[in-house]
């Protein structure tokens, strides 16, 4: 096939991934993408940012974007979160509503209900579907029976079951275009970025309940010292004096936990060996500040 030919049947576009928060969509991405380009925890709105990922194939190239929870905001960052998901939405080609079919409420109905009024191709996600029986399963595809879409597909984005079937659909339905981004590029986000958010995930993954949610991770310094070694320093913020506490641990033992867990991710993303150095400092109400919003990379785009 010459490379006319090849652009005649090249399928490209962009699709947003939405739901409620904790649904799985950033896992869905890494999954859809092949390699880790978003973070995941169990917590509530860990995507903060939209985070982009690119799968290519022989004939196709589908850049997904994942967003944060869909939620009502409290505070400045909620209202960054919110806004953040609304760009995602603008010049796509596809939108994929997920649902978590182990825990489905009025709020998830209310976001389909919602996003079925979009003028664009739109997929319904049931996903976690190897945490249900399939008999239920069934019973909760129907209960979706009369919801506008364009199709309802059930995928465990953990184990990949599905997953198969809604890349072939979306290529099928995406328009004849462009490569966007070279083959070797599976996301837009800057590795000092990717390394901030990566320290935030063990922070998430290991700190107790009321803790997650008022941290950042501010990059003070990475430089690269040789093709083999990297330093970086980092800063995580927290709200209150207790919080940092319970961040240090026992003699440093959690502060300790975090970095090593953080640096094993980045020496894989780096492909270097890393020397991380983590500081803990209260910044109270950092979520509601514009300047401490900035400064963690949160900015608003309009």
């Amino acid at each position: 096939m010459n490379n006319t030919e090849q652009k005649k049947n090249f399928h490209s576009g962009f699709a947003t991934i939405v739901g409620r928060p904790n649904v799985g969509k950033s896992t869905l991405l890494n999954t859809l993408v092949g390699e880790k380009v978003a973070i995941t925890s169990a917590r509530p709105q860990t995507t903060r940012n939209r985070v982009m990922g690119v799968m290519g194939g022989e004939n196709s190239q589908i850049v997904f974007v994942d967003t944060p929870g869909i939620h009502r905001p409290r505070t400045k960052l909620g209202e960054f979160m919110v806004q953040s998901i609304e760009e995602a939405m603008e010049g796509i080609d596809a939108l994929l509503v997920l649902v978590d079919v182990t825990a489905i409420g009025p709020h998830d109905r209310s976001i389909v209900e919602e996003m079925s009024h979009k003028k664009v191709y739109k997929l319904l996600i049931l996903n976690k579907t190897d945490l249900v029986e399939p008999k239920n399963l069934l019973g909760i595809i129907d209960s979706f029976k009369d919801a506008k879409y364009d199709g309802i597909l059930p995928v465990s984005a953990r184990t990949g079951d599905g997953v198969e079937a809604l890349k072939n659909e979306l290529t099928a339905h995406l328009p004849i275009g462009p490569k966007y981004f070279p083959d070797d590029m599976l996301t837009d986000q800057p590795e000092r970025d990717i390394c901030a958010e990566l320290i935030r995930e063990k922070a998430l993954r290991n700190l107790r309940d009321e803790v997650p949610h008022g941290i950042g991770v501010e990059m003070m310094a990475m430089k690269k010292i040789n093709d083999h070694f990297t330093e970086i320093d980092a800063t995580i913020y927290c709200e209150r004096d207790s919080h940092k506490g319970i961040i240090i641990g026992k003699k440093g033992a959690m502060l300790q936990k975090i970095g090593a867990e953080a640096r094993a991710d980045i020496e894989a993303l780096l492909d270097t060996h890393v020397n991380l150095q983590l500081w803990v400092k209260v910044r109270p109400g950092w979520r509601d500040s514009a300047e401490d919003l900035k400064t963690l990379g949160y900015v608003q785009n309009r």
